[in-house]
């Protein structure tokens, strides 16, 4: 994490570097399960459904329609979430409030964490399914790359996400350093100086500040329009 840095990021507002995040470990796990939903949801989509002489359509693993609905719907979402994640580590460096970004690291985590056991479950799933299934009624033929491909996949996506949670997980152990944050908060501008605080004196009083005390009148003098009696 750079000096200052929040979650795995540097202070907001700096230059962004596309070469320096495609390297990044968590961009490729990104792109890598990006690829994987796509070959999962679009091989069974394609050559997941046969049909046994008939017009009817069944799906490849042992006709049972919720394996290849299953293995889309994770599929498909993982895509959007793949895109959705890597758009927010392109905007993540320019997000200021700790707590927003504190928000997506755990969002991330989250997700992150609850897809690696779907695809764990779509693998055992799938594999289930397809162990069980028969070339009685099916041409086998037309659906068993698409099958075989949508397997191993899944069991791809869950290294993939895996990693992306220990990323995540990663990310959120490093914190924030608040000394990033403090004069931000407090001052608005980091430009701007502090008010200044009262004066305080030297200790040492001078003649000038003392005033003359009351009742100095000269008493010797006589007030005006009064004459002492003459005895």
């Amino acid at each position: 994490m750079e000096a200052g840095g929040s979650f795995g990021a540097g202070r907001a507002g700096g230059a962004f570097d596309p070469v320096a995040f495609v390297k990044q470990p968590q961009t490729i796990l990104r792109i890598l399960s990006w690829i994987f939903s796509i070959v999962v949801f679009g091989s069974i989509v394609n050559e997941g459904y046969v049909n046994s002489g008939s017009e009817v359509l069944h799906c490849v693993f042992n006709k049972n329609e919720d394996a290849c609905n299953y293995g889309i719907t994770i599929g498909v979402i993982a895509f959007f979430a793949s895109m959705m994640f890597l758009a927010l580590d392109i905007y993540f460096p320019q997000i200021s409030s700790v707590k927003d970004r504190k928000k997506a690291v755990l969002l991330e985590l989250g997700f992150s964490g609850f897809w690696t056991f779907l695809w764990f479950v779509g693998f055992c799933f799938l594999a289930n399914q397809w162990q069980r299934t028969s070339s009685e009624g099916l041409v086998l033929n037309q659906g068993a790359d698409a099958a075989r491909a949508a397997i191993a996949f899944c069991f791809f996506s869950i290294l993939s996400w895996a990693g992306m949670t220990l990323k995540a997980l990663q990310r959120y152990r490093l914190g924030t350093d608040m000394s990033l944050f403090a004069t931000d908060h407090l001052n608005g501008n980091p430009n701007v100086e502090p008010y200044p605080g009262y004066p305080t004196g030297s200790g040492i009083e001078t003649r000038d500040t003392y005033q003359s005390p009351p009742f100095t009148e000269n008493l010797g003098t006589n007030p005006k329009g009064y004459q002492l009696p003459t005895y």
